[in-house]
């Protein structure tokens, strides 16, 4: 087992019944009893981190956490639904699959009943009705009563801060994808009550302090197990809430976000990775680069949701999938050609030497060679940046056909190899992965603070954060910017952090999203775009949970 977190092991011992299904517990399997061993408690934490790659207590599929009839098992994943919502609206990506929801998504046209807003919506709450439990179970007063050790108590109280940095996560999505929604905390018993309905100001203020109440109370990142909480993804986290304040609260906060970006950036636990590929291979948890991952292994934590969707899903047509590590591709995923158009694309040529026909040399050249032994084998648009990941063989830039795979580059970021070239732990048997998912990293920290030190004025601490970036892209200095402009960044943050989740967020905040000024293939349902109403900013809450509370107000628009 290559490295996943001890937690998912513990997952699947504490709540699997293996094979003796036959067999009737001999006490009933409630809260008290799972909370009077102060050893369980780290295996129930393990379901809360579980709760964002894993889909139920059986992978891939089996015993689902959230009911078919809201969404698909496999599509409900955690990361499946919020990379969905996140990128499929955006310049950066298109699925072609005809699935309930899909179309929807690639050209903003959902609606209250759309399967993925409710897989999100329930995925949200699933996961923040665990934390509520377990952060009720670990108050100080019930483990007094239940008579353990100071030392248990002391660990206890640290698994029940990653709990709360958990339930913070899962509100932050809540308030950046929902605005404002029903709210419990573990005070509020599950069936008691109609949540009443929070304003996003206050949703804001709430996760906010709740973050810097653990902040100090977490692990440091070069202290902690691979995969957990720790105070830089509180600090992350933070700079991410204060980026967007302006769109959440009404009020900008970006000295905020250069406060606790510098907190993580001067902590020294992490550093920019030598190589870029290398954070989205299927070793990525040897990356120095990534802050809070979520944890994925081909082997013990089997999804059709999270990396195994993005790696599949973007193998198609003339692809190989077995050079990404898989058995097979999905034929869904691409790119959009305004998205492939924010690189710096040139002109590369295969050539052939044929004065040596039987061991030709074919190399790549930039310029086309003038040399009569050399004939053009094959042309390709490349860049010397290194983020460049784009297959185009068989494919072609512009999307005219949704449903067709080679309408649009290919993009194959996520790869299931490992660094050294060697295949991961499914040795390409299988569809799943071991590629862990950079919630957060390092250079998302480099681009906040860079974005909110420009906005504050400060051209010179821009310019070194996004010039590192750059220089690792390049191997070199010679793209620096000498000059940046909020659209350099924002640029920068597409090519930089592409299809990782942030670009419905990213878009937003420039105002582009919904806007005129802005468009991209199919926005708004149309092949050259269309604005779309500023109401599709924020996804509708699901029309059952409207029918069913009487305190909730739906979302402007729908």
């Amino acid at each position: 087992m290559k490295k996943t977190s001890c937690l998912i092991i513990f997952l699947f011992g504490f709540f699997s019944c293996q094979k003796s299904l036959d067999l009737s517990p001999r006490y009933g399997f409630n809260a008290e009893v799972v909370y009077s061993e102060p050893n369980n408690y780290i295996k129930v934490l393990a379901k809360l981190y579980s709760g964002l790659s894993m889909t139920g207590i059986q992978g891939p599929a089996g015993q689902p956490d959230i009911s078919q009839e809201t969404i698909d098992e496999g599509f409900s994943a955690y990361v499946r639904v919020l990379w969905n919502l996140q990128e499929l609206p955006t310049d950066e990506a298109v699925c072609g699959w005809n699935d309930p929801g899909i179309p929807t998504l690639n050209k903003m046209q959902w609606n209250a009943e759309d399967g993925w807003v409710k897989g999100m919506y329930y995925r949200i709450y699933y996961q923040i009705t665990l934390c509520n439990e377990y952060i009720f179970q670990s108050r100080d007063e019930k483990l007094s009563q239940r008579g353990f050790s100071d030392l248990d108590i002391q660990t206890i109280q640290t698994y029940r801060n990653e709990a709360r940095f958990l339930r913070a996560l899962s509100y932050y999505h809540a308030l950046d994808l929902f605005g404002s929604v029903p709210f419990v905390d573990e005070n509020d018993r599950v069936g008691a009550f109609e949540p009443p309905q929070i304003s996003r100001e206050n949703l804001f203020l709430y996760v906010e302090s709740e973050l810097l109440d653990i902040e100090n109370e977490l692990l440091d990142a070069n202290s902690a197990p691979y995969g957990r909480a720790t105070k830089q993804a509180v600090q992350t986290l933070l700079a991410k809430m204060y980026l967007n304040a302006e769109v959440y609260i009404g009020s900008e906060r970006y000295s905020d976000c250069i406060n606790f970006c510098n907190e993580v950036i001067s902590s020294n636990n992490f550093q920019l990775d030598d190589n870029y590929q290398d954070i989205f291979l299927a070793d990525n948890n040897l990356s120095p680069e990534i802050i809070f991952p979520v944890v994925y292994d081909g082997l013990y934590a089997q999804t059709w949701g999270g990396t195994t969707f993005m790696v599949c899903a973007s193998i198609g047509g003339d692809m190989n999938a077995s050079e990404y590590g898989v058995n097979g591709g999905w034929g869904g995923l691409r790119a959009t050609p305004e998205f492939v158009n924010n690189f710096d694309l040139v002109e590369k040529y295969w050539v052939e030497d044929i004065t040596n026909p039987l061991n030709p040399d074919t190399s790549l050249l930039t310029n086309l060679p003038t040399d009569p032994n050399f004939i053009v084998f094959d042309t390709i648009q490349t860049t010397d940046d290194g983020r460049f990941l784009f297959f185009q063989e068989g494919q072609q830039l512009e999307i005219t056909s949704l449903g067709n795979f080679r309408h649009g580059y290919a993009f194959p970021k996520y790869k299931n190899i490992n660094s050294d070239g060697s295949i991961a732990s499914n040795n390409g048997f299988s569809a799943h992965v071991d590629i862990d998912f950079p919630m957060f990293r390092l250079a998302d920290v480099y681009l906040m603070y860079a974005e909110s030190s420009l906005r504050k004025g400060d051209q010179a601490t821009a310019l070194q954060y996004v010039n590192a970036l750059r220089q690792r892209a390049y191997g070199n200095s010679n793209y620096d910017y000498t000059n940046i402009t909020l659209e350099d960044i924002l640029d920068e943050r597409s090519c930089e952090l592409s299809w990782e989740g942030t670009r419905r967020t990213d878009l937003i905040r420039y105002g582009y999203f919904t806007s005129s000024s802005y468009l991209w293939s199919y926005k708004g349902g149309e092949i050259n775009g269309t604005a779309v109403g500023d109401y599709l900013n924020l996804f509708p809450i699901p029309t059952a949970d409207i029918v069913l509370n009487s305190n909730l107000i739906q979302n402007n628009g729908y």
